[in-house]
């Protein structure tokens, strides 16, 4: 597999912008609960589930969030980039079935450390916002190159 760099500092433009989009599956739930050791039974048991606000099972907060790593490592800025920080707010559940939408757009260039914060939202299929938040990122130096493994 090759890799690209991901864009430098200089490269990014304010408002540039990437997407992923991804159907989140009873699978994928379960997967996700087997790797996070997070069995809660509002992901796992419909019966317990329909007693809740919710009215039936809902994905793990993270899982949808988690749909931001590829915009981020693998688009904008893209491969070689690294979080530094990062910050969810969520406003709305993941049903299972619901195609999450996890975009980043530069929203600013910090010259003196040559980070830049990206703003980011997920939403749904309906056009709902299921959270918002922010990365604070470091880029790939202009002279990184990869090497296939």
């Amino acid at each position: 597999m090759t890799f690209e760099r991901g864009k430098s500092y200089d490269e990014l433009v304010l408002g540039e912008e990437a997407a992923f989009s991804k159907t989140i599956t009873e699978t994928d739930v379960v997967l996700f609960a087997g790797l996070s050791g997070d069995f809660n039974p509002i992901h796992m048991d419909e019966e317990y589930a329909r007693q809740t606000p919710f009215k039936r099972r809902i994905a793990h907060g993270a899982l949808p969030q988690s749909l931001i790593a590829p915009v981020l490592g693998m688009k904008l800025p893209g491969p070689g980039t690294i979080v530094v920080e990062i910050r969810c707010r969520f406003k709305a559940p993941t049903y299972f079935g619901d195609t999450i939408t996890a975009k980043a757009t530069v929203a600013e260039k910090i010259t003196e450390k040559k980070r830049v914060r990206m703003a980011l939202t997920w939403t749904n299929q309906r056009g709902e916002t299921i959270a918002d938040g922010e990365a604070l990122v470091i880029l790939p130096p202009a002279a990184l190159k990869f090497s296939p493994p």
